[in-house]
């Protein structure tokens, strides 16, 4: 099994595979050992792995998302590790259910952010809403990252490791600034208590949902609302949809498009036939 982990450790590295994966596909792997007990993976038959997979879903409760996460290691485990192409081609993956995220309004951001407890905790939270950064960008962020001159902030080796930049809006610059004179934090925007390390993510929620907890916002949602918000509040600004999946750094413009799904503007288009039964059909209401 050893033997088995450090090759697909190497086959993960040299094919670039981002940390995160690595480990995910590592913890998967060493669950699938567990759950059989066995040392020697290679020798699972088709139907042992369709047994795990069943054991995920229906006796752990598993969620789509993670079930297929554990596909897509043991797909990789299989088929680069071990060279069987027979065996990736027979795990299925789980369709995900279809759904759209809670936005929250203007609103809710302004409370949110000012029920802050403190500084850095308010330009945390207003550089992932000013932005549209994923949490993991946030603390990573550098002061070099800031670049005034061209109003905008560097998103270094993001998603699938990718480079992108996005906004730098004056309101979040003056803010970045005042921040910077009072904690002279370098390299890192957001450090650690030793300043040796950005913040965790971990940290960042537990911001995140104290702020929540002391504006009084019942809405459900996690951090990433406000990278839901950011994309669906521009749209809703008359940004068109291909600024929007440069600026999130969007593989395919699909994944941009359900934003239209969320915006205002959407169901302002489409008006109800009630609306009709009172005064000019076309009227604004």
């Amino acid at each position: 099994m050893n033997n088995l982990r450090t090759k697909m450790a190497q086959d993960m590295i040299v094919r670039g595979l981002a940390k995160s994966t690595q480990q995910a596909y590592l913890h998967a792997l060493t669950e699938l050992s567990d759950y059989y007990d066995r040392c020697n993976l290679a020798t699972l038959s088709k139907q042992e792995l369709l047994d795990y997979l069943l054991h995920l879903s229906q006796e752990r409760g598993l969620a789509w998302g993670t079930c297929n996460g554990r596909v897509h290691a043991l797909r990789f485990f299989y088929r680069v590790t071990l060279g069987r192409s027979d065996i990736e081609l027979f795990l299925p993956r789980a369709k995900e259910p279809s759904k759209l995220p809670v936005i929250w309004s203007q609103q809710d951001i302004r409370n949110l952010l000012k029920a802050a407890p403190d500084q850095r905790a308010r330009v945390l939270l207003k550089t992932a809403y000013g932005t549209g950064m994923r949490i993991n960008e946030v603390v990573r962020l550098k002061t070099t990252d800031i670049d005034s001159q061209r109003m905008s902030v560097r998103v270094e080796q993001g998603k699938r490791n990718k480079d992108r930049y996005t906004l730098l809006s004056n309101e979040l610059l003056l803010e970045l600034r005042a921040y910077w004179a009072t904690h002279r934090c370098d390299p890192w925007l957001f450090p650690n208590r030793q300043r040796t390390q950005p913040i965790s993510c971990v940290t960042a929620h537990r911001i995140f949902h104290d702020a929540k907890a002391r504006a009084g916002i019942t809405k459900p949602g996690a951090m990433h609302s406000l990278r839901h918000a950011f994309a669906t509040h521009l749209l809703e600004a008359g940004t068109d949809l291909y600024t929007i999946q440069r600026l999130l750094g969007h593989n395919s413009i699909q994944t941009t498009l359900r934003y239209f799904k969320l915006s205002r503007n959407h169901f302002r288009q489409t008006r109800s036939p009630l609306d009709r039964l009172h005064g000019n059909p076309d009227q604004e209401p």
